[in-house]
């Protein structure tokens, strides 16, 4: 069976606000868990104001309170942005409030430009201790040892479970390395999702955490009742991959009718590479392009994206898409009978 959860990049529309895209998250996590979504991620990003999601902590909160079984998370924390203390104390307040329903995935880029990298007081050179920041990160969340004069309170013993993020082999190596599960951002950089895959797969070894190896890839998907609508509903993160290759990091805009008024030829040859791992159809359309890729990549774990602009019809997407993969998942189980 795979499992299926959503990424949620809390975009903030055109005319809209941040309030309003925080409590549409939390509206969105409470259908989710109807629909048998697993997890509930948020991810940090800095310094962009079409995103709400920067104080990655207090969101997973917002959401949290407002739900009941979805487990909820970081998808994930730029740990070098921030001293593996604190976040084992917010992480820790979090599981504190919220037992059992938290997960902590993190990442070695700073998810912002140099600038505000330094604005957050961190130095360029701070991903370089990625691995002893993990490590340092994960003692601070298990047991406390005899004589250790720094603790996470709350924090220490909680064990909310690690994630490590990539887009390349560095972190597919180092998770397998850890033990840990291991979470590719194909949904924006599929490049090497099958190299970083096998990567993780043929390095892994046992840990407290994981028994097993166990893999989760970004993927886009859209869904509408028909292969046209989705489509046009899928011009709104087209518009937002052709902004940030413009250097705009603006606001959500509604869907056009046709794109290509709107990207240069270079322009949708990048974008269309970054929008690779993409799925976007009618329901019959998705579950047969899903099924190809589910026998790729043997993912354990789908992180949904489904960028669509309006919010009913966002619902409406991943109302479809578990669906979808409902029965996909059953139609796995009868052939294994």
């Amino acid at each position: 069976m795979t499992k299926y959860s959503i990424l949620d990049l809390v975009r903030i529309r055109d005319n809209g606000s941040a309030k309003t895209s925080l409590n549409n998250a939390r509206d969105l996590a409470r259908h989710a868990e109807q629909w048998g979504y697993t997890r509930f991620w948020m991810a940090e990003h800095h310094n962009m104001p079409g995103i709400a999601s920067a104080a990655t902590s207090v969101a997973i909160g917002h959401v949290a309170e407002g739900t009941e079984t979805i487990r909820v998370g970081a998808g994930g924390i730029m740990l070098p942005n921030h001293s593996p203390l604190v976040i084992a104390e917010q992480f820790g307040t979090l599981d504190a409030l919220f037992p059992g329903r938290i997960d902590l995935g993190l990442g070695r880029a700073p998810g912002t430009d140099q600038l505000t990298l330094r604005a957050l007081r961190r130095h360029p050179g701070s991903a370089d201790s990625f691995p002893q920041d993990v490590l340092e990160l994960q003692a601070l969340l298990g047991p406390v040892q005899p004589g250790q004069r720094i603790q996470a309170v709350p924090g220490a013993n909680s064990h909310v479970p690690l994630w490590i993020l990539g887009s390349s082999t560095f972190g597919a190596a180092m998770a397998g390395e850890f033990g840990l599960p291991y979470a590719f951002a194909s949904h924006f950089a599929p490049d090497y999702l099958y190299t970083a895959l096998e990567t993780y797969r043929s390095r892994f070894k046992l840990s407290e955490q994981q028994e097993t190896p166990y893999c989760m890839m970004g993927i886009n998907i859209i869904v509408a009742p028909t292969d046209e609508e989705a489509e046009f509903l899928a011009s709104t993160q087209r518009m937002s991959v052709t902004n940030l290759l413009r250097g705009d990091r603006g606001l959500s805009k509604p869907p056009i009718a046709d794109i290509d008024t709107y990207w240069s030829v270079d322009e949708r040859v990048q974008a269309q590479r970054m929008l690779a791992m993409s799925v976007v159809g009618s329901p019959d359309t998705v579950r047969t392009k899903l099924e190809g890729i589910l026998a790729q990549t043997r993912a354990n774990e789908l992180m949904i994206v489904s960028d669509v602009y309006d919010h009913a019809l966002r619902l409406r997407s991943y109302e479809y898409i578990a669906q979808v993969m409902l029965a996909l998942n059953s139609e796995k189980t009868s052939h294994v009978v």
